[in-house]
């Protein structure tokens, strides 16, 4: 019997060599007719850890690996295009301080250290 093939989402990258990938599929409600969407989730072993977090991959059934694990990563399809909010939030803040602390150090330098001490009252109340 050959082995079935199936393309999902990542939804978990938490683990190391294991992805967690949900396969959406459609069906139809036996009495009402209804169009369902339903979801079936598979763990994955990914050997190089070659998917992240989104990435549309192709997988196959295999033998099990452990009690959950009963597929394998084939490809990845294609790479995820969402951006990390947490980080891009982190590092503007970063940035803000750096700027912060250059313009208290000129302000320092040029004598103004009260203007700097203003500047920094400033930010904080808005």
């Amino acid at each position: 019997m050959p082995k079935r093939v199936e393309t999902g989402t990542v939804t978990s990258a938490a683990s190391s060599k294991t992805r967690r990938v949900e396969v959406p599929r459609i069906v139809r409600h036996h009495k009402y007719g209804r169009i369902l969407h339903r979801r079936t989730v598979c763990h994955v072993h990914d050997e190089r850890n070659a998917s992240a977090l989104g990435d549309l991959v192709e997988i196959i059934e295999c033998r099990p690996r452990s009690r959950t694990k009963r597929w394998e990563l084939v490809r990845v399809v294609a790479k995820s295009t969402a951006v990390d909010v947490a980080s891009l939030r982190s590092g503007a803040r970063a940035t803000r301080l750096k700027e912060t602390a250059a313009r208290a150090e000129e302000a320092e330098a040029t004598g103004g250290a009260e203007a700097a001490g203003r500047a920094d009252g400033a930010r904080r109340s808005t």
